[in-house]
């Protein structure tokens, strides 16, 4: 397959986290404003030729409805083509893989892609009843996003001995990470005794397995390589990408030990890339549940199958361990804030390969994987890459 190779030359967000004084508009002004700064040789916003923007609550919860035409407005650029992606929690993965679609198909030659979300205007007990009046009317009618991840927790554990330590093992990790990102939504740091002894939500969940609803926006700048240089000397280029779907309903899943749509995409994207989990030196993935982050791990290949947990609790995801998983903070600790959760995460990947990760910073980084998952039912995994 043809297509013109596309760099990541400027990415930013705002600090995640309950943006009571923020509306949707001024989010995704502070994210571009961001993005903007970041790119390293100076960045005219009339330069941007399309945007793409990804939101997926907002309308769902009745709070404000985003067309096409809001964002742009905001931040100036009225008149632009722009096109609102919402596909679940990977919204703003695959607005970000629309937007290098246009860029590798020639179309344009300058994108943008903001993910923005607003959910904490409504109290958590408000978005839940929200959350589980969506969907489908027999189906999904009272279910919650604990109650669709909590049985793989459980057959995870009946198939493979994997204890709620070891779920628990994966909240610290990502709670001492988060501790280190100053946009993270939750800065603070938790022992396995403190998710233990967390109110519980969904046996085996309890409230520290959980990731929190979060408002936040982030924002990337795509070009086509050949003009990279005249934005940047150290652009990081999008080597593959992949997209999965899979049965979203309970009771037409096939297993509930792994993810199918995470295995398809991640085998879309290896083969798009050209590497394999072996040559992944940094990755961000979806960890709305300590055991999504262990199912992950374990579809993208990173581990053996039913070794997700253990893997985690010695230590291999950590910062200095074999594979960093989540030095952001990942969803259980920076946040979820739906739109803006997957171009968040190629915000940190960005900065993982440019060595702009600070304290989280991976030593010697050229490779990294992004996956976001929606549902259980759909999965943008992407692979980034330095020269």
């Amino acid at each position: 397959m043809a297509w013109n190779k596309v760099a990541v030359v400027g990415a930013g967000l705002i600090k995640m986290g309950e943006l009571f004084d923020q509306s949707y508009e001024q989010m995704a002004a502070g994210a571009f404003e961001a993005a903007v700064a970041s790119v390293d040789k100076g960045f005219e916003p009339r330069q941007v030729e399309a945007a793409f923007v990804a939101t997926q609550r907002g309308t769902l919860w009745g709070q404000e409805g985003i067309g096409g035409n809001t964002i742009p407005s905001a931040i100036g650029l009225s008149g632009i083509p722009c096109t609102r992606i919402e596909n679940a929690c990977p919204s703003g993965s695959d607005a970000f893989r629309v937007g290098a679609m246009a860029v590798a198909s020639g179309v344009h030659d300058v994108v943008l892609v903001i993910g923005v979300e607003k959910m904490r205007d409504k109290s958590t007990e408000e978005g839940l009843l929200s959350r589980a009046a969506a969907g489908h009317p027999i189906f999904t009618r009272g279910e919650t996003a604990p109650v669709l991840f909590a049985p793989f927790a459980t057959r995870h554990m009946h198939e493979f001995g994997t204890t709620r330590e070891m779920l628990a093992s994966v909240a610290v990790k990502n709670h001492h990470n988060g501790a280190l990102d100053p946009y993270a939504h939750f800065q603070n740091e938790v022992t396995i005794e403190d998710v233990l002894k967390s109110p519980a939500v969904c046996s085996p969940l309890h409230l520290l397995d959980c990731c929190p609803q979060t408002d936040g926006a982030a924002a990337t700048l795509l070009v086509a390589a050949d003009r990279a240089e005249e934005f940047t000397d150290n652009p990081v280029y999008i080597a593959g990408f992949g997209v999965a779907t899979d049965h979203p309903y309970l009771h037409e899943k096939q297993s509930f030990t792994e993810i199918a749509a995470t295995g398809l995409a991640a085998e879309r994207a290896y083969a798009m890339a050209g590497v394999g989990p072996a040559q992944i030196d940094a990755a961000e993935v979806h960890d709305c549940f300590t055991i999504t982050e262990i199912l992950d791990i374990e579809d993208l290949g990173f581990v053996e199958k039913g070794r997700g947990g253990i893997a985690s609790l010695e230590g291999e995801t950590a910062l200095d361990g074999r594979i960093p998983v989540n030095t952001s903070g990942g969803l259980l600790a920076k946040g979820h804030p739906i739109g803006a959760t997957g171009v968040a995460q190629i915000t940190e990947c960005w900065w993982q390969l440019r060595g702009q990760a600070g304290d989280r910073q991976v030593k010697d980084a050229r490779v990294a994987l992004q996956h976001n998952l929606g549902l259980g039912g759909a999965c943008v995994t992407t692979i980034y890459r330095r020269d």
